[in-house]
This record gives C-alpha cells, structure tokens and sequence, in this order.
C-alpha cells in the first residue's frame, strides 16, 4: 500500500515552469557561443554542478548507457571529458565512437541536448589538464581500473595505498590508460521549460553534413 501511494503521488506531482521562454530572436547564431550564454546564466543562478552532463554512448551489448560526467573544455571544438580510457564508456566509444550529452539546469527549467561524433583529445592537453587536477584525483586514476568489480572497498583502498606509497614525494604523472574525449556535434538542442507542458526547443544543426553553417529550427514540445 505504502509503494502504491508514493507512486502516486509521483504521478499526480506537477511543477509549471513558468518563464518568459524562448524564441529564435533570443539566441545567436553559433551554438557554442549560445551555451556559454546559458552556462553563465546557469553559474550566476547557483545552479548545483553546472559543468555536469549526461553522457550517452551505445553497450557493447547493444543496450544504450549513460552516466553523469563533468564537462571539462567547452569551445568550437566541442565538449570536453576525461576519464579512464580502459573503463565501460571508454571501451564503448572505441567500438561506436558517437555519443550524447545533456546538460539539465534544472532549477532555470533549461536543458542542451548534444548529439555527435567523438574524438580523442591530444596528449599534451590531457597531460595538462591531469597536471591541474588535485592530488588525490590523481592518485584515484591510477588505483581505480574503472568499472571492474571490487571484492570490497578495502582492496579499492589498498590500491590507493600503493599507488600514494608509489608517488610519494614527487609528481603524479598522467596514467597512459587516461585521457579526453571530445563530442563534436552535429545537433545541439537548446529547450526551455514553459507553462503546460508547452516548452520551446531550438534546434541548431548543419546545413550539409560536414559544413560548419548552423541552421536553427524550432521544434514541437
């Protein structure tokens, strides 16, 4: 009984997004410049992890997986994350290298869909961006074999032992197993909540496959 009343109430749980919402006037024409615009707004709105994004890529099984990960280089070139490279999303993109990403900021009822290709980001710009993580970030890449099974959380803290016994009075290097992805897009979808469930969604994609002229479409909600 107690299960069938919280889904209800789920169900019956209805927030109106009223904003002044969204139109093709109100954006401009290059994505990237359109969602530093939104990111800013998103950052002066305390909005709680404004770099986070879901990422999507296609299973090995055939089954879609996603994951929040953390934006880390936004620019003409796409959409930046690291992450260890031998790890479940790692050995995806290797095998399909396409992906998605969302960006929610909720509490400005706003979300950027990303669609596209993904490409390596170069060693030099992977190698200094590890150098500018803490320390402990960087020891976590090395003893964590991401997505592997643990017996227990002792042998995932014995392997961070090492490896801090290891580095110990020097510098933690980039482990050769790590490093960046990039989602060039090919679509991005920019959607404001508005009352009714009548939200506004612009949606900027290539004129012709490979060009860079962005065509912005406004889509049912």
């Amino acid at each position: 009984m107690g299960d069938k009343l919280d889904i209800m109430s789920m169900a019956d749980r209805r927030i109106e997004y009223e904003t002044h919402g969204l139109d093709v006037s109100d954006v401009v024409a290059d994505p990237i410049a359109q969602w530093w615009r939104w990111y800013r707004e998103a950052v002066a709105a305390a909005v709680t992890e404004p770099d986070a994004m879901v990422v999507s890529t296609m299973g090995l099984d055939g089954l879609p997986d996603s994951r929040l990960v953390l934006a880390r280089g936004v620019d003409e070139r796409g959409f930046a994350f690291y992450t260890n490279q031998t790890s479940a999303k790692g050995a995806q993109l290797a095998d399909d290298a396409r992906a998605s990403a969302v960006f929610g900021w909720l509490q400005l009822h706003r979300q950027v869909r990303v669609r596209g290709h993904v490409t390596g980001v170069p060693d030099d710009v992977a190698d200094a961006y590890f150098a500018s993580r803490p320390r402990g970030s960087q020891i976590g890449a090395w003893a964590s074999a991401q997505s592997t099974v643990l017996a227990d959380r002792a042998e995932l803290e014995a392997k961070v032992a090492e490896v801090t016994a290891r580095f110990d009075g020097r510098e933690v290097t980039r482990p050769p197993f790590w490093g960046g992805y990039r989602i060039v897009p090919e679509q991005i979808e920019f959607w404001q909540g508005r009352p009714s469930r009548l939200h506004d969604r612009l949606r900027y994609r290539h004129a012709e496959p490979g060009d860079g002229t962005w065509v912005i479409e406004r889509l049912s909600p």
